[in-house]
């Protein structure tokens, strides 16, 4: 197979992944115009949670399946307990004390864990490649493409099709409209901050067969989970699923033309897309 076709098949699993840990931000932002730097350590607890739940006996479909669960419920504690305090302040306050927030669990990571990795080996059944005449991949990596894929649908289907939804997509147009019609306004900010935990642990949890767990890897993901919301648009789904496919196969491709320059691209393709779209690919002028 040709190696450029496998790059794009690659970045496409890749960008999945990011779809999954930038729309959580997106949405949050969208629905709250919260800016929660936060967000990425939510992305490290999934990887060292599934990490925890394989080591006590437990298999990767229960971390799979619980562990964004877990993530989510704290997530929504948190913000019923201390953001939801501050959503009236200024943006300063949002960036001071989400800062906060994520060095408090990384260090609670790095105290637990300890500042080594850990690897986590993907489930039995996934391990291996798979061969299509020429075309050869791993397992799991193609089970991550697929099961993103079914997720991103899934998710679609709740924020277009359900009551939770219409509310989500009424609220980030008007707050206020929303509270008029009888919607519990704050409760829907709860659920919608849980969900974006949620999604970002998801992609923890996928991504730690693929590149471990380790301490410092949430504020990797911060920044590229911004930059993938910045390239599709502020507080659009569809923006964050186009722009973590542009930004996965971007790096994906990089790595073997230029792979010195494979995460200096990243901004280079971000730069490009706001020169000629200043809001993002499908952001809202």
């Amino acid at each position: 197979m040709n190696v450029y076709a496998l790059q794009v098949v690659n970045g496409i699993g890749i960008g999945m992944l990011y779809f999954l840990l930038a729309v959580g931000l997106s949405i949050i932002f969208g629905l709250l115009r919260f800016v929660n730097f936060a967000h990425g350590a939510f992305y490290l607890l999934g990887a060292y949670l599934c990490y925890q739940a394989i080591s006590w006996g437990f298999n990767f479909w229960f971390s799979l399946l619980l562990v964004p669960i877990i993530v989510g419920f704290a997530g929504w504690a948190l913000e019923r307990t201390i953001l939801s305090r501050v959503y009236d302040k200024a943006h300063e306050f949002h960036i001071l004390i989400t800062v906060g927030l994520a060095l408090i669990i990384q260090e609670g990571v790095i105290m637990i864990w300890g500042p080594l990795g850990a690897n986590v080996a993907p489930p039995d059944i996934l391990q291996g490649i798979v061969m299509w005449g020429d075309f050869i991949y791993p397992k799991y990596r193609l089970f991550v493409i697929l099961f993103t894929a079914v997720f991103a649908v899934f998710l679609w289907w709740l924020l277009e099709g359900t009551r939770l939804g219409s509310a989500v997509r009424a609220g980030s147009e008007s707050t206020e409209m929303v509270s008029l019609l009888g919607i519990n306004v704050m409760r829907i900010f709860g659920l919608t901050f849980g969900l974006g935990a949620a999604t970002a642990a998801l992609a923890g949890v996928l991504a730690a067969p693929i590149r471990g767990a380790e301490p410092f890897m949430g504020l990797e993901a911060i920044a590229i989970a911004f930059v993938i919301v910045v390239v599709g648009g502020m507080g659009s789904f569809s923006g964050a699923l186009v722009g973590g496919l542009l930004i996965g196969i971007v790096q994906s491709l990089m790595s073997t033309i230029w792979p010195e320059g494979a995460r200096l691209m990243i901004y280079v393709a971000m730069g490009a897309v706001l020169l000629l779209r200043p809001h993002g690919l499908l952001g809202r002028g």
